[in-house]
């Protein structure tokens, strides 16, 4: 399959190019600033869909909307005659084409010179009418708040928040390229508006809290809720706008004579993670707890893990080497310790169900072996 991709340099036309390269397919012609209009339809020759990307967001003069916009559009739209090309189209269009302002009005035009070309030529022509379209690679003071944000603040710059209750709609950029890509299988796609999400609702306010809240992470480990929907998509967003300066940063460490205490991150309702090592002979621990539960993992080292119901007084042990894969679990109830019974530098991971509170801590002192 042979596909155009116009403003293959801007942000989508790069996140596009590299699914598209993911996937297999190896014949992708892109098209730029850098080439002239009178070799567009040599470039456009026998492909089998354009995926329309280039245009205009904040040029410096707006009489730029009209030429960057519809402009670029009726040039792709000759040159596709010119090349004799039924391929269908699909086109980043905005919402605000709806709009009667300088921006609007190129889009929507863009969208009419489209689809006028559909008609005359006989191609399918699809509009995506986008709204804030955030992601990796997207331009600061360009693309979106979002890209402003992230850049200023993964640099420690300030931020201005006019309106924090003004509302904002925002699509991730890997969801709106998966809404093109889906076009490749219907072939037989009808012309017309098409829709890509999911939106996120959110306030300026909002964005900007969230935004400082993942910088502000690496100071209190506390780490955002960034698995599934708009905060997954947001974090890996701003990470992505860190200069490579910042892709290492320190956690607090607290050695002492038995080795070393390391916290990595914690969570708002899922507990921490942390890790420790110890010296050979070494033992660590020695209590129990009424709710807390964790889980270790030997890394490198041999490990044996004891415990004693505080209550009946039963005993178990259990001996762990790195590398195996296997999870020990602590009981409330039952005190336990480990000790390093290899000879070289024990070091395990430790994920606690609850971030450990000093005024509540609930950390009993008690021997496995009184």
């Amino acid at each position: 399959m042979r596909i155009a991709v116009t403003g293959a340099d801007g942000f989508m036309g790069r996140n596009l190019r590299w699914r598209l390269r993911e996937l297999g397919h190896a014949d992708v012609v892109g098209i730029t600033r850098a080439v002239a209009p009178d070799a567009w339809a040599e470039k456009l020759r026998g492909t089998d869909i354009v995926f329309h990307l280039a245009g205009v967001n904040r040029p410096p003069d707006p009489a730029q909307y009209a030429s960057g916009n519809a402009g670029v559009t009726d040039a792709l739209c000759r040159a596709l005659a010119q090349a004799g090309s039924r391929a269908p189209v699909v086109y980043a269009s905005s919402t605000q084409a709806e709009l009667d302002n300088p921006y609007g009005r190129s889009k929507r035009a863009a969208e009419e010179r489209l689809l006028a070309h559909g008609r005359d030529v006989g191609a399918a022509v699809h509009v995506f009418r986008l709204t804030n379209v955030f992601g990796k690679w997207s331009r600061p003071d360009y693309n979106s708040a979002v890209a402003t944000f992230c850049h200023r603040i993964a640099r420690g710059q300030p931020i201005d928040v006019h309106d924090p209750d003004a509302p904002l709609r925002l699509v991730h950029v890997d969801d709106v390229v998966a809404a093109f890509i889906a076009l490749l299988d219907r072939p037989d796609a009808q012309s017309g508006l098409h829709e890509a999400g999911p939106v996120h609702d959110t306030t300026v306010g909002e964005l900007a809290a969230t935004i400082r809240g993942f910088a502000a992470s690496r100071e209190t480990l506390m780490t955002p809720r960034a698995g599934t929907g708009f905060v997954r998509a947001l974090y890996a967003t701003y990470v992505s706008f860190m200069p490579p300066a910042s892709f290492a940063y320190d956690v607090p460490r607290y050695p002492d004579p038995r080795g070393v205490f390391i916290e990595m991150l914690k969570t708002p309702d899922c507990g921490q993670f942390s890790c420790f090592t110890a010296l050979p002979g070494v033992t660590r621990g020695g209590h129990y707890h009424h709710t807390k539960t964790e889980k270790f993992l030997v890394i490198a080292g041999a490990a044996r893990f004891a415990f004693r119901h505080i209550e009946s007084g039963e005993t178990h042990e259990i001996v762990v080497r790195g590398g195996e894969g296997r999870i020990v679990d602590t009981v409330p109830g039952w005190t336990h310790d480990i000790t390093n019974v290899g000879e070289g530098e024990l070091v395990v991971m430790l994920w606690a169900n609850e971030v450990f509170d000093r005024q509540r801590p609930d950390t009993v002192p008690m021997k496995v072996r009184p």
